[in-house]
């Protein structure tokens, strides 16, 4: 009895170890809410923590993480969409439950139940048309669904079930189909080789999967085809040899799921984030990330330098697209996507980025952000007779937010190189968190 007591014990030492500590302070910063996590370290947790904060539609304006030896530190400073504190105690608690739950990967947010269909191709004016075409003549209903475009070409993930059964899509000859008939949409006239079409039962995380199609897609190696209303974002990468590290910085304008998207670039490229700063300050973000290969070694080669700071810039501009905010909110029916996004084609409007999701109530939300054929504005008279066509009540316009939606501030002189001045004034910060450690000798 005495040495089942003692296993006893010593199993509760090793949940209480490897269980992350959250603690969640409402009054140490007056304009946020500081998040800290202690966690065991593994490769992608950082990742997972982010995530949870960022599926809240989190805003994450300052971020510290430190490493030491096997335990990781990782301090948020988080607001709502408005820039206010957290005061809601359910959305705390929930906070605290999900970031408590990481080290065991319960955390993943994704939907089950239905048939996914995972696409990627070449963008093209009225290509999302003609998907929800297809989708809608075979009988299945679209329940949520997630559109990116960058640099000409496209990566979509929709979940669906059978307009019949009202339940996921198990017939193999349907499945079928489903793969066939959307492969030749996306297919069109050029595009043979790279369409591709896969239809899943699996469970996954919606954003983080699109970055990965993405990625495999090889979207950041392509020049863009539609005009592009801002320049890309700054990113510097260079080896810290004394320390073993590779140092990354991003330079960009701010936006919701940022430091999500970043950091989710850096897990699946198999790098390990050990010590990181996160600024934000107005609408420009600066984020540096000490990183080494799961492996423990830096960067090793020009190539590979290269390779990182373009997977960084794609990962950074796949959801900042450019275009009109268009809110589409009314019943669902079967056919509806097929027909507003046709509206749209028929206007010569090209879809950028779409979320559609349907609520319980069986009210189709959806957000589209639109532009001309060429990428441009699209003429607000045009916008006006394409809202009339479908409904002025269900479909409006949205300002997109500051944030993600501005002409380029008086801060653009403040562009970073390799040795700028951001570098040298985040370093500082990582630096004595890494002296304060005991990992260096001096920070200065």
């Amino acid at each position: 009895m005495e040495w089942s007591a003692c296993l006893d014990e010593y199993e509760k030492l090793v949940i209480r170890m490897t269980t992350p500590r959250v603690v969640i302070d409402n009054a140490v910063c007056p304009t946020a809410t500081v998040v800290k996590v202690d966690s065991a370290r593994k490769h992608g947790i950082l990742l997972e923590a982010v995530q949870v904060l960022t599926d809240l539609n989190l805003s994450i304006k300052k971020a510290y993480i430190s490493s030491d030896g096997k335990w990781f530190m990782d301090v948020f400073h988080v607001t709502d969409l408005n820039g206010n504190k957290l005061t809601d105690e359910s959305v705390i608690n929930y906070i605290e439950q999900s970031l408590g739950a990481i080290h065991y990967n319960t955390t993943s947010s994704c939907v089950t139940g239905l048939t996914a269909l995972e696409l990627t191709g070449t963008d093209r004016v009225g290509l999302l048309s003609e998907v929800f075409a297809v989708l809608a003549d075979l009988q299945c209903s679209v329940v949520d669904a997630k559109v990116w475009t960058h640099n000409g070409r496209i990566a979509s993930l929709i979940y669906v079930k059978d307009c019949n059964s009202g339940s996921s899509i198990e017939d193999s000859q349907k499945i079928d189909r489903i793969e066939a008939r959307l492969r030749n949409v996306l297919k069109g006239d050029n595009d043979i080789r790279s369409a591709k079409t896969s239809v899943s039962m699996a469970v996954t995380h919606t954003e983080r999967r699109l970055h990965q199609m993405m990625f495999a897609d090889r979207d950041y190696e392509r020049k863009p085809v539609f005009r592009l209303g801002s320049g890309a974002p700054a990113v510097t990468v260079q080896n810290w040899a004394e320390r073993g590290y590779s140092v990354v910085n991003v330079q960009c304008k701010d936006r919701t799921k940022l430091l999500f998207d970043v950091v989710c670039t850096l897990t699946d490229m198999e790098y390990i984030v050990f010590h990181a700063t996160i600024k934000t300050t107005g609408e420009k973000a600066y984020l540096e990330f000490y990183i080494r290969h799961t492996d423990g070694t830096p960067i090793s080669s020009e190539a590979e330098r290269q390779r990182v700071i373009q997977c960084l810039q794609a990962s950074v501009e796949r959801r900042a697209s450019e275009g009109v905010r268009l809110e589409l909110c009314a019943t669902d029916r079967q056919g509806l996507l097929a027909d507003v996004t046709r509206t749209f084609r028929e206007n010569g409007l090209n879809v950028t980025r779409a979320e559609i999701s349907t609520t319980r109530e069986d009210t189709a939300v959806n957000v589209f952000y639109v532009t001309d054929a060429l990428g441009d504005p699209a003429d607000p008279k045009l916008i006006e007779s394409v809202r009339q066509k479908i409904g002025l009540g269900n479909l409006k316009v949205k300002e997109l937010p500051p944030l993600i939606y501005h002409q380029e501030s008086q801060g653009e002189d403040q562009t970073v190189g390799v040795a700028g001045t951001v570098l040298l004034s985040l370093g500082s910060i990582v630096r004595r968190n890494l002296y304060n450690l005991g990992l260096i000798r001096s920070y200065s």
